[in-house]
């Protein structure tokens, strides 16, 4: 394992979507372990912060999916739940600064926290270019945002030594 120049083993602070993790708090009461996220966490030099944005919107689970339509959010059932995203994001953002993170791996094509891709609203499964909204507010607040699929196509190891090379210090 590499040194910094002090000899410590230097530390990446990243946040990663809590589903990710195999905690029960998606719409349905699912989650979306994955074992890339869970080879990321177990890496000596990783700490990590655990975050849900729709948990933080205090919306129930299970309730109905949601997807993005245009800049809202609405539930299949047409309920629009725009505010409540905004503010489990805000809550989580606020989180994640505080914390200092300056990287979160986020659940792909998710209303909250997709990357770049997201559910287009019509809850056809079809994907259409776009940011879940807590994705979207941690990218303007100067955290890197990548997915599960984004580690997986790597590997665990080369994102964190990718991500502290770019980062030129332990976080």
């Amino acid at each position: 394992m590499a040194r910094d120049e002090r000899g410590a083993v230097p530390r990446l602070r990243l946040c990663v979507s809590d589903c990710l993790l195999g905690t029960r708090c998606r719409y349905d009461g699912g989650s979306k372990p994955h074992a890339a996220i869970r080879e990321l966490v177990a890496l000596p030099e990783v700490e990590v912060l655990r975050l849900c944005p729709e948990r933080a919107s205090r919306l129930p689970v299970p309730r109905p999916p949601a997807e993005r339509v245009g800049e809202r959010v609405v539930l299949r059932s047409g309920e629009d739940v725009t505010e409540a995203f905004h503010a489990g994001a805000e809550r989580e953002v606020a989180r994640v600064l505080a914390a200092g993170c300056t990287i979160a791996v986020l659940k792909a094509k998710s209303p909250s926290c997709g990357t770049g891709r997201v559910y287009d609203g019509t809850f056809s499964g079809t994907l259409r270019a776009g940011w879940g909204v807590a994705a979207g507010s941690l990218r303007d607040a100067g955290v890197a945002c990548f997915s599960e699929e984004d580690v997986e196509a790597v590997g665990a190891r080369e994102f964190v030594a990718r991500a502290l090379e770019s980062s030129g210090s332990a976080r």
